[in-house]
């Protein structure tokens, strides 16, 4: 490493986070399954949503750290849904913690807005349908025939040109103060709102926390799963008029899509396929 760059904040499936320069902003570094492109990719996505004047970590450009593509960010002063939640069931340890828990389900009224807000824009970036049909023909599991089907079902829906963020999940939102944020725009395109509130409802009805977690952090999940995504729906549709029944065509194609993501872990996948092909059946 280089001598701006400082201690490590954090890291996720394709990256690493440390401080950079004086701290005042962080510096994201790829890992060895990430590549300049995808890097590239992101930096121009978030830069196009912070011009727009959505609340997004202000990208200051790329970077090269001992061969390794970066991207260097304002530092936002704050902690994510998802660490605020794991962080207070560590600590649980009576029924009004729990309670407390409950009641915040995850901050589903402020992604639904963040959401909202980021679905009034329109700028010019990839397109999300193509995306979407090129994940599901790379899901391995699905057949030749399941594809077809599945892709069939995503053209008949109207199109729409809006910006959709792509990975809409409570470790995406970042909360300082009264203040929020949404970061990792590297699936950013240009679509359908819709289909950003199927990856949300498909997100939080189908994770499986992974092993490295507290176990309190599942069986928390599984009692609020349904009722916090009643409540982020019902916000959205408050500001918008979309209902449920305008994303539920989104479900099977965005649930395919995933099918071919290296985040998805294979416990996921299972119920992923098995959501897919009941559908499939239904349709």
């Amino acid at each position: 490493m280089t001598n701006s760059v400082g201690r490590k904040l954090g890291e996720g499936a394709c990256a690493e986070v440390f401080e950079w320069e004086d701290g005042s902003k962080i510096v994201k570094l790829a890992k060895p399954n990430t590549s300049s492109a995808a890097l590239l990719r992101e930096w121009k996505h978030c830069r196009a949503a912070w011009e727009c004047g959505l609340p997004v970590p202000e990208p200051f450009g790329l970077v090269t750290v001992e061969g390794r593509p970066g991207i260097v960010f304002e530092r936002i002063y704050g902690d994510s849904i998802l660490n605020r939640i794991v962080n207070k069931l560590i600590g649980l340890n009576n029924r009004e913690k729990a309670v407390d828990l409950m009641e915040d389900h995850l901050n589903a009224r402020i992604t639904a807005r963040l959401l909202y807000q980021t679905h009034t824009i329109s700028v010019r970036l990839s397109c999300q349908r193509e995306k979407i049909r090129n994940d599901i023909r790379r899901a391995p599991s699905l057949t030749n025939l399941e594809i077809e089907t599945l892709i069939a079902l995503l053209d008949q829906q109207p199109i729409k040109q809006q910006l959709c963020h792509g990975d809409p999940n409570p470790g995406n939102i970042l909360l300082r103060d009264h203040d929020a944020f949404i970061i990792d725009w590297n699936d950013a395109s240009i679509g359908n709102p819709e289909a950003d509130l199927a990856e949300y409802v498909i997100l939080l009805r189908y994770t499986v926390v992974p092993p490295y977690l507290p176990t309190e952090l599942s069986i928390f999940l599984d009692t609020i799963r349904e009722t916090t995504i009643s409540i982020f729906l019902e916000e959205y549709e408050r500001l918008s008029g979309i209902r449920y029944a305008d994303i539920e065509p989104w479900i099977a194609p965005i649930a395919a899509r995933k099918l071919s993501a290296d985040a998805t872990s294979e416990a996921e996948k299972a119920l992923l396929l098995d959501e897919v092909r009941r559908r499939i059946r239904n349709n």
